[in-house]
């Protein structure tokens, strides 16, 4: 299951469980779509993989044990271990390879 983690790990971002621009990679490193486009250039600073759309979890338990309530987001909020220097080379590095291709 998801973590839906709470915030964008570049520019802190609130993004709730029902946000709309969470962009997640395979490891579930969360970024605003306007930092994943922009910024990073559809490069994840921690991996190098690129970025989707992260689901939206039903609000409302449609089937037993499912829904916010049964398994609610993160509040851990996750940041970067990386400076703004060491990311700008890195994705500068990758943006031109393809993700599937990286």
């Amino acid at each position: 299951m998801l973590q839906l983690r709470p915030n964008c790990e570049y520019c802190d971002t609130d993004l709730p469980a029902d946000a709309p621009d969470a962009m997640i990679c395979s490891y579930e490193c969360t970024f605003c779509a306007d930092c994943a486009e922009n910024v990073l250039h559809n490069v994840c600073p921690n991996c190098g993989g690129g970025f989707e759309r992260r689901p939206v979890r039903p609000k409302a338990a449609h089937r037993q044990g499912t829904g916010l309530a049964s398994a609610p987001a993160s509040d851990r909020r996750v940041h970067l271990k990386y400076d703004r220097d060491n990311i700008r080379d890195f994705v500068h590095k990758l943006r031109e390879i393809p993700p599937r291709e990286r």
